[in-house]
């Protein structure tokens, strides 16, 4: 079943189609009196766009909604409704579930293959500056050092995700006891709760990815410089001489400020932290603590891997910093 994307209300169907997949009609919220997922008449690029800069409905859109069968008007007098409990109509709704399921689970496969792909480029041109920036020089030691850097992303990113799954579950029996304990079960079960499958906190972290991996793809392409294009050094103009103003922005310097690093660890669990507030629908803090799990899980990994993957200890240092998701 489907969920209003703006309170989380379950509803039956997103949208009415009228003979043809393109005459359609939204459906709309009985609780909020609002559509209740216009995402559907969206675009995959005005999707990806409301990805990266966090939109909490895209979020509910994707993970509870996406490919759900809309409601048929032109078959309303050729297939009766069928009766609350009817066996058939049950054993339907469990086929159809599981069916949604395993698509889901495919669906992290592909997403998460592509994501390990970049992530391996992007750290793999951090650790090899000069041949990021000169391909021509690619060589069959660059292919053995790229695969290893892949391998291990790819075990960073299944313990990672492995430590995040284990820390929502016991966070979520957790959050369940207290609600218990405090007699609040008769109180109306939100419909991310009731929808929520294991599969959706993995697809959610997917999904946070977008932004970091967005900024730091464009970080190894376009890389800040500290000179103008004819080679001479930024000169401030007269209100910007100030001493405390100068040593100010100094700390936004390339040689001061790692970007890359900022954008990886500050932003990046920023985002991971949003995507589980929006599937796990708890306090901020039980989330917080997941990703802190996870994060303990995937360094404790890149600490094993790392003089596997780094020719030297420098290397390995590096590659530790940039561990954390």
């Amino acid at each position: 079943m489907a969920i209003c994307i703006t309170c989380a209300q379950p509803i039956s169907h997103l949208y009415i189609v009228y003979e043809s997949a393109y005459n359609l009609r939204l459906e709309q919220c009985s609780k909020c009196l609002t559509f209740a997922d216009p995402y559907v008449e969206h675009d995959t690029l005005t999707l990806l766009l409301d990805l990266i800069l966090l939109k909490r409905g895209v979020y509910r859109h994707l993970l509870y909604n996406r490919g759900t069968e809309p409601r048929k008007a032109y078959e309303k007098t050729k297939v009766p409704d069928a009766k609350p409990g009817d066996a058939t109509a049950v054993d339907t709704a469990r086929q159809k579930a599981h069916a949604r399921e395993k698509a889901r689970w495919r669906h992290i496969l592909k997403l998460g293959s592509g994501l390990v792909l970049v992530d391996a480029f992007i750290r793999w041109a951090q650790l090899n500056p000069q041949v990021a920036a000169d391909l021509s020089q690619w060589s069959a030691d660059t292919n053995e050092v790229f695969l290893r850097i892949l391998v291990a992303c790819l075990i960073e990113t299944v313990a990672f995700h492995a430590g995040v799954v284990l820390a929502s579950y016991i966070v979520l029996g957790f959050s369940d006891w207290i609600a218990s304990w405090k007699a609040s079960h008769s109180n109306e079960v939100s419909g991310i709760r009731q929808q929520f499958k294991m599969s959706h906190i993995p697809l959610a972290i997917i999904y946070s990815s977008f932004t970091k991996s967005f900024l730091l793809f464009l970080l190894t392409i376009w890389r800040p410089s500290s000179s103008l294009p004819g080679k001479g050094p930024y000169q401030f103009d007269a209100p910007y001489k100030n001493p405390w103003i100068l040593s100010a922005l100094e700390i936004w310097d390339e040689d001061k400020l790692d970007r890359e690093w900022v954008v990886r660890n500050v932003l990046g669990g920023l985002a991971a932290g949003f995507g589980l507030r929006v599937v796990l629908d708890c306090h901020p803090m039980f989330t917080t603590m997941v990703i802190l799990v996870g994060w303990a899980v995937k360094t404790a990994v890149a600490e094993v891997l790392k003089d596997w993957v780094g020719a030297d200890p420098q290397i390995g240092e590096v590659w530790l910093a940039y561990s954390i998701p």
